[in-house]
């Protein structure tokens, strides 16, 4: 771990400082990982560690990579035919790439939101409760403190605990996004990975999941992909910079947005170019 990440600071959550990140154990890890499209290498060789507990943002410009990578620590990528990793991806000392790991087995340790709320078209309640029942849960009584746990976890147990039995799709953007977060809650994850959850959203309902993963940190390990530099310096705790599949820069946030180490990370964040 870079002495970036061993620095302390205060906590923009509570307002206390923070213990050393390098004191961290890494929940996931990367060893020389790279993710080819065909010939095309997208990810090129990134060595990397995401500390337990913490919130990591991605920053880049577009095509840089940094959603090929979040995708590929679920093995989402594994749904792109023409997708394939090289080097290791590393999860509680295994490598998630091994033939023996089940992905859909990991997909319930390490849950997902993505840009555009995917809500399935079916009640509130079904769509928080198809996890569970997937993990083989059939208590009634047993799904319904799941469902409302989960709502809660993701603030919105207020807004529709009158109307769990009505269709999803009816619910406004901002509330779809808030229940795929509480649908990937209610499997118990580990980690969680939001591929640009706020970029479709208005500024209300992005305060509202920013104001969501303030309150999930330290509970569960966040890895966030975002193009808003301004939400990333907001909401993480250690940010990576990746540039054409190349991890340029990766350390504590509050360092990477006021002395980078790399010139390339200091022209990007000042807007010279992205």
């Amino acid at each position: 771990m870079s002495e970036a990440i061993q620095m302390k600071r205060v906590s923009r959550f509570t307002g206390t400082e923070e213990e050393d990140f390098g004191s961290r154990s890494a929940h996931v890890k990367t060893e020389n990982f790279s993710v080819f499209y065909g010939a095309f290498e997208a990810v090129k060789k990134v060595t990397c560690e995401f500390p337990e507990g913490l919130v990591t943002a991605m920053i880049g410009p577009s095509g840089c990579g940094k959603s090929t990578l979040l995708r590929a620590i679920n093995r989402m990528n594994d749904l792109i035919p023409s997708c394939r990793p090289s080097g290791k991806m590393i999860f509680q000392g295994e490598d998630i790439y091994c033939k023996n790991i089940d992905a859909v087995s990991l997909r319930m340790r390490v849950g997902m939101v993505f840009q555009k709320p995917n809500v399935f078209p079916k009640s509130i309640y079904d769509n928080i409760a198809y996890g569970p029942r997937l993990q083989g849960i059939k208590s009634r009584s047993q799904l319904d403190d799941l469902v409302e746990s989960s709502l809660k976890q993701a603030a919105i147990w207020d807004e529709v605990k009158d109307r769990l039995s009505t269709n999803a799709l009816g619910m406004s953007g901002g509330q779809q996004q808030r229940l795929c977060l509480a649908r990937a809650l209610a499997v118990k994850p580990e980690i969680l990975l939001m591929d640009e959850p706020t970029s479709a959203l208005d500024p209300k309902a992005t305060t509202k999941i920013e104001d969501l993963i303030g309150q999930l940190r330290g509970q569960y390990t966040i890895i966030i992909v975002t193009h808003n530099m301004q939400q990333a310096a907001r909401v993480s705790d250690l940010t990576a910079f990746m540039y054409e599949g190349t991890l340029v820069e990766f350390g504590a946030t509050r360092q990477i947005f006021t002395k980078p180490r790399e010139r390339q990370t200091e022209d990007y964040i000042t807007g010279r170019f992205g």
